[in-house]
């Protein structure tokens, strides 16, 4: 049962938990997962105290990677590989086949986290929950996968000396499941979709005295997350894009990046002012985009989820409120692509970039195309990509693209 907030005694930066739906705090200092509403808890900092130190120029001669931004992460010894700062590409040439307006986009850039290690955008969570998990004292980690994650969380694990079990459904990119295997962890294979192997863990974990890392069913990963939105702010020298395209499954970054900016506006580095977020799906698995069409707060299961983009293979989000409730404040929208789409796009940033993006990167480009010819982004605007992964873990789907073998 969690735990609610008792005293302001602290181990951490972090000042306390709350619900994200119903506001109930918690305290941070004891192992948490969920409100007792059910609901993800997010963390809250000292955001005054955070702002006197964390500055634009201060950043300068810190290191390059994620827990540059100390003050708004756990203040823990940090489980580090090395994660964060990934390149933020300006893609002319693809940008330049996007007919936008009277034009195309000029002001295209990949923020490419296939760069991050295990592959991945997922070690920026699990640096983070694999941190705070050490120091509580947890025995074993645990959490369901079905592609990127369980690698993430299995490498931190071992560089943490914390046993890690990782549930996956039984068709996983063999890349994934060797990564997994390789990093030590004890990988179960399911029939099924992640959905299944989130319910074999919460069935599991109490006996086994597993500490579930499950999407947002912990408060962590969401902090390593937001951290995508810091680096954009001082990639672009103290401002943030007009558009953020974002390859959503369970939605972590998408929530974490707005809670950066949220964060922001506290600490006075912007104003009221917000990237538009787009969630892209896949079509074979869309339920925040039916929900978003739907005009609904949130999102029905998606029945017989299928697609090659494995992190997008997500039916049934737990932070469908959550991401639907940004969408809106942002002025954002929702968008789906088939595979087929994905890999063709892929194709086209591999050659044009350079950059060999995951399917579900490459279907931020065919969303931004839609939107550019339907006038929903102006011409001068400055349009972010994110690639959440490297396309070379995804050596099935590519080798079907290449055949011109897959359909949807």
């Amino acid at each position: 049962m969690p735990q609610p907030l008792q005293s302001a005694s602290q181990t951490s930066n972090i000042v306390e938990l709350e619900c994200s739906a119903c506001g109930k705090k918690y305290d941070a200092s004891v192992e948490q997962h969920l409100c007792a509403c059910g609901k993800p808890l997010l963390a809250r900092y000292d955001l005054r105290q955070a702002a006197k130190t964390l500055t634009l120029e201060a950043l300068k001669s810190r290191p390059r990677n994620l827990w540059r931004y100390a003050e708004v992460l756990p203040d823990d010894p940090p489980i580090s590989l090395g994660e964060g700062m990934t390149p933020l590409v300006h893609v002319k040439r693809l940008g330049a086949g996007m007919p936008c307006g009277t034009g195309h986009l000029e002001n295209l850039y990949v923020k490419d986290e296939g760069l991050n290690p295990t592959g991945s955008f997922k070690a920026r969570g699990m640096t983070a929950a694999v941190t705070r998990a050490k120091r509580l004292g947890v025995k074993a980690l645990a959490a369901p996968t079905a592609g990127n994650a369980g690698g993430a969380l299995a490498a931190y694990a071992a560089a943490a000396g914390i046993p890690a079990v990782i549930v996956m459904p039984a068709d996983t990119p063999s890349a994934n499941v060797m990564e997994c295997q390789a990093f030590g962890a004890k990988v179960v294979k399911l029939n099924g979709l992640i959905s299944d192997c989130g319910k074999y863990v919460a069935e599991h974990k109490e006996r086994e005295g597993w500490y579930d890392v499950s999407t947002l069913k912990e408060p962590y990963r969401v902090e390593g997350k937001k951290t995508m939105g810091y680096e954009l702010w001082e990639q672009f020298g103290g401002k943030l894009p007009d558009v953020i395209f974002y390859p959503t499954g369970g939605g972590v970054g998408l929530i974490g990046m707005c809670k950066a900016f949220d964060e922001m506006q506290e600490m006075g580095w912007i104003g009221a002012e917000r990237p538009r977020m787009v969630a892209v799906q896949a079509s074979g698995c869309a339920p925040i985009v039916r929900a978003w069409e739907a005009r609904q707060n949130s999102a029905q299961f998606f029945p017989n989820a299928a697609t090659i983009a494995s992190g997008l293979r997500v039916p049934g989000p737990l932070g469908d409120q959550l991401i639907l409730s940004m969408l809106r404040q942002t002025q954002g929208t929702a968008i789906a692509v088939s595979d087929d789409e994905m890999l063709h796009a892929g194709r086209e940033l591999a050659s044009l970039e350079g950059v060999l993006a995951a399917p579900e990167g490459a279907a931020t480009v065919v969303a931004a195309r839609k939107l550019a010819a339907s006038g929903w982004i102006k011409l001068q605007e400055t349009v972010v990509l994110f690639n959440t992964g490297t396309g070379y873990k995804y050596s099935e789907a590519w080798q079907k693209a290449l055949q011109g073998t897959v359909h949807s």
